[in-house]
C-alpha cells in the first residue's frame, strides 16, 4: 500500500532540546524510517521509547538523536538475573552502538505507585544488574540506568519548598537515590498538570496550568514566585530530594503533555488547551537565556513531551488516544502556534502495525508488550491498572495550588 506522510516543518531551533516520547500502541503509524524525517523537521534531538524496538533503533542509526530505551514492568524479575541482564544489554543496546545514540535505559515505569511488593522489590536489583552489565561491556560511561516515577511518590508538594517523599516509600526511594548518586544517572518524574485541572476544573486556574499570564503563587518559606504548576511540581521534587540528602541529583521530566480530545467528563481536553500547554512549554524551553525552575534557575530543564503520535489502540478514556502532537499521517493534531511552519510530503510504502516494540529475543514476552504501564486515577493515592494505557500520574497533592482564576 502506498501511503503519503505529510511532514510539518518547524524551524530546526524550535524544539532543539525538547525530548519526545515515541509510543506505538497503534495500528496506523508510519514506519520508523518515515518517522526520522518527521522528528528532524521539528528539530527534536531526544527520543524516549517504552521498549527497545529494533526497527526504530536501526532507522535512527547515524542521526545523532539521543535515545532512551525501556524495559517494561513485566521484565523486572528476569532482569535480577545478571546473565539475563547482560544478554539483554548485548542484544538491545550494544548491538546498536555507536551508530544509534542510546544514552539511557529506563527500568519499569511508575513502579513504586503500583503498590506491588514483589514488583517494588525487583526494581533496584534489576537496575543494579543492568548497570553491572554495562560496566562489564565498558558502556557505563555512555549509557545510564534509571526508572521513571509518578508524582504520587510525594507525600507533600505544597509549598514546593516542603516537598517530601511518602514515608512508606522512604526506604526504597533512598536506596534508589543512592544508586543514582553512585552511577551518575538522573531522577525521572512523570508530571501532568492536566490531571489536576481535570479533577477540579472549577478550582484549578486553567491559566496556571497552561503557562498563561496569571497571578501565580508565592512559596511562603522561600518567597519564590511560581506562575505555572509544572515548575512548582518540579521544585517540590527538588525539595524532596534535598530532604533525603540528594540536593545535587539531576531531575528530568520523563513525561508531560496535554490531550487534544477527551470524553465529556474529561474537562480541559481540547485542541486549544493542548496547543497552549505544549506550545507554551516549548517556547519556555527555547527562551534565551535558558531558565530552570525558581528553586534551580541555573539548572537545565530536560523535558520529554508526551507524545509524538495519537495512538489509536490505547484503551481507557478518549484522552488516552489523543496526547499526540501529530496524527499518524504526520500532520499536526493541532497547531502549536509557533512561527515559521510550512509543509512537505514524504512518501512511504507502508505503515506499521504494532502494539509496542519487539521484545527481547532472549525473553519470552507476556501477552502485552513491554509498553504495558500503570494508570493512576484522578483520586489521590488511588491506583488502577488499565493494561496498555501508559503512564498517568496525578499530583493532586498540589491541591493547594487550586485557586480561582
Amino acid at each position: 500500500m502506498h501511503t503519503v506522510v505529510v511532514v510539518v516543518l518547524f524551524p530546526a531551533l524550535v524544539v532543539g532540546s525538547i525530548g519526545i516520547n515515541y509510543g506505538q500502541i497503534a495500528n496506523n503509524l508510519p514506519t520508523p524510517d518515515n518517522v526520522v524525517p518527521l522528528l528532524k523537521s521539528i528539530g527534536a534531538t531526544k527520543v524516549k521509547l517504552y521498549d527497545a524496538d529494533p526497527r526504530v533503533l536501526r532507522a535512527f542509526a547515524g542521526t545523532g538523536v539521543e535515545f532512551i530505551v525501556g524495559l517494561g514492568n513485566e521484565y523486572l524479575s528476569k532482569m535480577r538475573d545478571p546473565d539475563k541482564a547482560l544478554t539483554w544489554v548485548k542484544t538491545n543496546v550494544q548491538a546498536y552502538l555507536p551508530a544509534t545514540n542510546i544514552t539511557c535505559i529506563t527500568v519499569g515505569n511508575e513502579v513504586l505507585t503500583f503498590n506491588d511488593t514483589a514488583l517494588t522489590s525487583n526494581l533496584l536489583p534489576a537496575m543494579q544488574s543492568l548497570h553491572s552489565a554495562l560496566v562489564a561491556l565498558a558502556l557505563h560511561n555512555q549509557v545510564s540506568v534509571t526508572t521513571a516515577h509518578s508524582l504520587s511518590v510525594l507525600e507533600t508538594s505544597y509549598p514546593p519548598s516542603a516537598g517530601a517523599f511518602r514515608r512508606d516509600l522512604a526506604g526504597c526511594v533512598s536506596a534508589i537515590l543512592s544508586f543514582h548518586s553512585k552511577t551518575g544517572s538522573p531522577f525521572l518524574i512523570n508530571a501532568y498538570p492536566y490531571f489536576a485541572y481535570k479533577a477540579n476544573p472549577k478550582q484549578v486556574s486553567l491559566d496556571f496550568v497552561l503557562f498563561q499570564p496569571n497571578q501565580g503563587i508565592v512559596d511562603p518559606a522561600t518567597g519564590l514566585r511560581y506562575d505555572n504548576m509544572l515548575l512548582a511540581q518540579i521544585d517540590a521534587v527538588h525539595s524532596a530530594l534535598s530532604g533525603l540528602g540528594y540536593k545535587k541529583l539531576p531531575v528530568h521530566i520523563s513525561e508531560t503533555g496535554w490531550p487534544s480530545k477527551g470524553d465529556t467528563d474529561e474537562a480541559g481536553a481540547t485542541p486549544d488547551n493542548a496547543k497552549r500547554y505544549n506550545g507554551n512549554l516549548i517556547k519556555m524551553m527555547m527562551m534565551t537565556p535558558r531558565k530552570g525552575t525558581p528553586m534551580r534557575p541555573n539548572t537545565d530543564l530536560n523535558i520529554y513531551v508526551f507524545a509524538l503520535f495519537n495512538e489509536n489502540m490505547k484503551p481507557g478514556p478518549t484522552s488516552e488516544r489523543n496526547y499526540g502532537l501529530f496524527k499518524p499521517d504526520g500532520t499536526p493534531a493541532y497547531s502549536l502556534g509557533l512561527a515559521g511552519i510550512d509543509t512537505t510530503t514524504v512518501s512511504s510504502n507502508n505503515t506499521s502495525t504494532t502494539t509496542g516494540g519487539t521484545p527481547p529475543s532472549s525473553l519470552t514476552p507476556p501477552e502485552s508488550s513491554s509498553t504495558g504501564f500503570l494508570s493512576i486515577s484522578a483520586a489521590p493515592e488511588t491506583v488502577r491498572y488499565l493494561g496498555l494505557i501508559g503512564r498517568r500520574l496525578l499530583p493532586l497533592m498540589v491541591g493547594i495550588f487550586f485557586f480561582s482564576s
